[in-house]
């Protein structure tokens, strides 16, 4: 059973979201700021995150920060911060997906759904690819160094994942989008560019001059062996 923490200090919209996650089989952890957030994440070790901004002792982004360095699980982020570079902000952060206040319980459940599938672990064995810089085993959803394992964001393994599957060719930004995101998502480039930044600072040895993960400027990205 998939366990959520969610993070929210206002109790009426706490007690709808966990009545309704609960209906639908989800296992829930509350907690009503920050601190409680890493407490239980540590105890607990959720399988996705739901998490509001506006804490009462903690930025929002402060515990993206924090949980980033402790777990490896899908990040979805709940706020009325409606303003693009609050967005941005969180996803540069670790966040995986950002979630406007108000929304519709469907949309929220569409995007836990899309958050468990993409960080579900690979069926079946799938091939090593090794280029100049790094190794990536496809089915251990596993990429490493120099020897060292570079810890990937469910989000940026995806995204790394579509364009490695397809190597050498153009991976459209629509494309991206959709089998990352979903087809809601087909107009939000901005988030590519933030996890290809963050996939490159992890991976590239240059990654102002990137070998590997090469954009096409308005088309999309390619993966060059």
């Amino acid at each position: 059973m998939t366990r959520i923490l969610l993070v929210e200090d206002e109790r009426q919209l706490v007690r709808a979201l966990r009545i309704n996650l609960r209906t639908r089989g989800y296992e829930v952890d509350t907690a009503p700021d920050g601190r409680t957030a890493l407490d239980l994440a540590a105890q607990r070790r959720p399988d996705v995150v739901v998490l509001d901004l506006g804490l009462p002792d903690m930025d929002g982004v402060e515990v993206i920060q924090a949980l980033r360095g402790r777990l490896n699980v899908p990040i979805i982020v709940l706020s009325a911060r409606h303003a693009s570079e609050e967005k941005v902000r969180a996803l540069d952060t670790g966040a995986d997906d950002y979630v406007t206040k108000p929304f519709g319980m469907d949309e929220l459940l569409a995007r836990l759904r899309a958050a468990v599938r993409r960080a579900a672990p690979a069926e079946q064995a799938a091939a090593v690819v090794e280029t100049e810089a790094f190794t990536i085993d496809l089915g251990a959803k596993r990429v490493t160094r120099a020897g060292r394992e570079i810890r990937l964001t469910p989000t940026e393994w995806n995204i790394l994942e579509v364009l490695v599957r397809s190597p050498g060719a153009l991976v459209g930004q629509r494309r991206l989008l959709h089998e990352v995101w979903g087809p809601a998502y087909d107009k939000e480039t901005n988030y590519l560019r933030v996890y290809l930044a963050h996939l490159r600072r992890k991976l590239e040895p240059d990654p102002a001059r990137p070998r590997h993960l090469i954009t096409e400027p308005g088309m999309g990205y390619r993966f060059e062996h």
